[in-house]
């Protein structure tokens, strides 16, 4: 389970801002986000068991994030990773559009996926799961939105809530602090919001915490960014225990 929200083309003066929880087991090995070495231009964090990453941005003004999706029609195994998705993105040169172009004809290879692409003059979603008929990418138009592990915006509870806040962040002067808390509640969801979702199992109340504490799984990062009306990224991401106790902090302008 993991959370995005984000702000596109709401604020001239910031056309993306975001707040973002990484989950995952806490076993997998990870890297926290830095430039890389074999890809300069790129600032992500790591995935050391496949290699590719969750979210990122370059130095030509893109940005780039996944999710995982629900759907058990796409939940197996496949033959690619979807970190692959966000790396391809970000050491290449083509526009958000073309590169969903060129994935178009290979996303049957990747197990169930939410992706978002930006650059400096759109914002795209697009999925592998659900019906064919919601799978073809879409710019998206200015507003608030939140993704976690189902299509965009789909209303549960942590996006609803993380939706509301972002709205009151951005009445105010933008810091990472404050954007953080679009992100950070550590409450369960109620029986009856769960409910409402189809979401009745003992995972889903689990998993109903924007910010998940567990010994075994949780969100192990919270990353917060926006980009200035310039293309220039104001980046931090900190990084989180099995405690949920901060252990890491990366702070970066690109």
């Amino acid at each position: 389970m993991c959370l995005i929200l984000f702000a596109h083309q709401v604020n001239n003066q910031y056309p993306l801002v975001v707040a973002a929880n990484r989950d995952e087991f806490h076993q997998r090995p990870t890297d926290a986000s830095h430039y890389w070495l074999e890809h300069p231009q790129v600032l992500a964090g790591r995935d050391r068991q496949a290699g590719g990453s969750w979210m990122g941005v370059n130095r030509s003004g893109h940005f780039a994030a996944v999710t995982n999706s629900r759907d058990p029609e796409q939940t197996k195994a496949a033959e690619r990773s979807r970190g692959e998705l966000v790396l391809g993105y970000l050491q290449g040169d083509l526009s958000a559009q073309q590169y969903l172009d060129q994935l178009s004809l290979r996303a049957g290879a990747y197990a169930g996926f939410n992706l978002l692409l930006g650059d400096r003059e759109d914002l795209w979603y697009v999925s592998n799961s659900g019906p064919s008929s919601e799978q073809s990418p879409r710019r998206l138009t200015p507003g608030i939105y939140g993704l976690s592990n189902a299509s965009l915006d789909t209303p549960w509870p942590k996006v609803q809530r993380g939706k509301q806040v972002m709205a009151e962040i951005l009445q105010h002067p933008l810091d990472h602090s404050a954007l953080a808390t679009a992100v950070d509640s550590r409450q369960l969801a109620s029986k009856n919001q769960l409910d409402l979702q189809a979401m009745n199992t003992e995972m889903d109340q689990l998993l109903s915490a924007q910010f998940i504490v567990g010994d075994a799984y949780g969100t192990r990062a919270t990353t917060t960014c926006w980009q200035t009306s310039a293309g220039e990224f104001h980046w931090k991401e900190r990084s989180f225990d099995a405690r949920g106790d901060l252990i890491e902090v990366v702070e970066k302008e690109v």
